[in-house]
């Protein structure tokens, strides 16, 4: 009798005894959801670093972040622009400076989309060859002017240019008018009138009393080329990137040429937020300091 009482307790405890580890298991679970539903916002609280917006700034500086390519010469054109990098690097702009050594090939690259902007040509430069090779470009700024000059290393003076001297001039078009130019202010030669061109030759030459000899040249050998001449007129780019004394030259344009070197982009990009930004950083007091310390006579600042 006994033992058929007992069946019934022993059931009724294993029941019991299953009833609570259902439950047990149960709490667990819920346990277990409610922790990694939670963990997100407890990090988001507990860490700073972690808020949505500190996270996501990497990235967005990153996106906002531009590159503008653009082509130059070596001097001083590469030089300020380089200048001006730290400060574009600040207002979201990359410069990337790529130098040509070949300045002919600078407006081509433009055209063809190699570059996005150029710097190193004055506008009667541009003038003279966009419409021979159908470049559609617009100017944006002014920078600087590099004075052309006389130099030789034969003569100390003006005064000492004999009859028939050899005189080296660039053989580009509107740098050889520019050279002659200079030549005619200094009462050496008369052009003829009505050059309106921003173009000349020898042959444009109405009157030449010393019968000067000149010798057409590609403007980048002038230097190397003046222990064969009496002197050369020089851009003074080339001047520096030879290495000669700007100082030494006998006589050179005054602060009043109009042949100002530009920035150069395609017609339509003037409006670009990174150009009117590199424009602005090229015309600011900084710049013009760090010309004048840097250059003397040899560049002026065209702002």
């Amino acid at each position: 009798m006994s033992k058929k009482r007992s069946l019934p307790v022993v059931l009724s405890a294993f029941l019991l005894i299953g009833s609570l580890l259902s439950g047990c298991g149960s709490n667990n679970n819920n346990a277990g959801a409610s922790s990694s539903a939670a963990s997100p916002s407890a990090a988001t609280e507990s860490s700073p670093s972690a808020s949505p917006s500190e996270s996501a700034s990497p990235s967005a500086s990153a996106a906002q972040e531009v590159t503008l390519k653009i082509g130059a010469a070596a001097v001083p054109h590469a030089e300020i622009l380089e200048f001006v990098k730290p400060k574009l690097k600040a207002e979201g702009v990359n410069l990337d400076i790529v130098v040509f050594d070949d300045e002919g090939q600078l407006n081509p690259a433009l055209k063809d989309g190699q570059i996005e902007a150029n710097y190193f040509q004055h506008v009667p430069y541009l003038d003279s060859v966009k419409k021979e090779q159908g470049y559609d470009f617009a100017v944006t700024t002014k920078v600087h002017v590099e004075p052309i000059g006389f130099y030789s290393s034969k003569l100390k003076s003006k005064d000492e240019i004999k009859e028939g001297a050899k005189i080296g001039i660039p053989n580009n078009p509107s740098n050889e008018y520019r050279a002659l130019v200079l030549l005619q202010q200094q009462g050496l030669i008369k052009l003829k009138e009505g050059l309106t061109t921003y173009e000349a030759t020898p042959k444009d030459i109405a009157d030449n009393p010393l019968k000067l000899k000149f010798v057409e040249a590609d403007s980048a050998t002038l230097p190397r080329s003046l222990p064969d001449l009496d002197g050369a007129i020089i851009n003074t780019n080339l001047v520096l990137e030879a290495k000669l004394d700007p100082n030494s030259a006998l006589f050179r344009e005054d602060a009043n040429s109009p042949y100002a070197n530009v920035i150069v982009v395609r017609a339509g990009d003037e409006s670009k937020d990174e150009i009117k930004k590199l424009d602005a950083a090229l015309t600011t007091p900084e710049v013009k300091q760090f010309i004048q310390d840097k250059y003397g006579v040899a560049v002026v600042p065209a702002f």
